[in-house]
């Protein structure tokens, strides 16, 4: 049997990069699976197919993690199609990174809405429709937070917050078996990562010269540690933040 079988997971920002990876890794390991997209929808669509051809179940919903309506479709549809919720991975996230002279109000409401509003108005409506036995919450974050990079005050702040939610949350659900753990990758090699111009930087190979293993990491390294996450080997495992980074500090 295997790990997830029988068990639902809703994936936020599941089009691409990392989400994409994780709801690939959650199918292929018996869960059923919800591609959450913003507007991606062939990205998406692309996802279920292959979970799907593969054997797996999966369907594609759009949402914007900002907002409660659309979070509340998120869920109603998932409980039409599958009828629980077991396990919550909160990767929806957008970056920008430049000096403090670049900061606006835009970009700073634009960044807190998605990266910390939604995984709180996710977790929010997810933990309605968890079960008796409980549930695993895992939310994205960043190696931002604990590196700290020059340039990074805005995006840095909100991944900050991720950490914070997740020790709170580990607390507060914790009584209900409810499991908030946090992945924060450091520098992986993304469609996201690619555009935003970072993959082939001098910075990219910096940090690869300097990282114990040698790398970039890939979308399937931190597939594999939500996997562990969802199941019940890390039924041991709340309020953890995860540096899935290849050692790099």
């Amino acid at each position: 049997m295997k790990k997830l079988e029988n068990k639902v997971a809703v994936v936020t920002g599941a089009s691409k990069g990392i989400g994409a990876a994780i709801a690939k890794k959650l199918a292929a390991e018996g869960a059923a699976v919800i591609v959450n997209y913003a507007s991606a929808v062939k990205d998406a669509e692309r996802v279920v197919a292959e979970i799907v051809s593969h054997g797996g179940r999966a369907i594609a919903v759009q949402a914007d993690v900002s907002k409660t309506d659309d979070i509340d479709r998120l869920f109603t549809e998932t409980i039409k199609q599958y009828g629980a919720v077991d396990i919550l991975v909160n990767n929806a996230g957008i970056y920008q990174w430049g000096p403090i002279e670049d900061v606006t109000e835009e970009g700073f409401y634009r960044q807190f809405g998605i990266n910390v509003l939604g995984p709180l108005l996710a977790t929010k409506a997810a933990v309605q429709y968890f079960s008796d036995k409980g549930g695993s919450i895992i939310n994205i974050g960043s190696g931002a937070s604990s590196m700290e990079p020059a340039g990074s005050a805005l995006y840095t702040a909100t991944k900050s917050a991720v950490d914070s939610i997740t020790r709170v949350l580990s607390k507060e659900l914790g009584p209900r078996n409810i499991r908030v753990n946090s992945i924060n990758p450091g520098m992986v090699d993304t469609e996201g990562s690619r555009a935003g111009g970072f993959i082939g930087s001098e910075m990219a190979m910096v940090m690869a010269n300097t990282t114990p293993l040698r790398r970039i990491g890939a979308p399937e390294d931190i597939a594999l540690v939500a996997a562990f996450l969802s199941s019940d080997d890390a039924r041991w495992l709340t309020g953890e933040i995860i540096l899935a980074s290849g050692g790099l500090r």
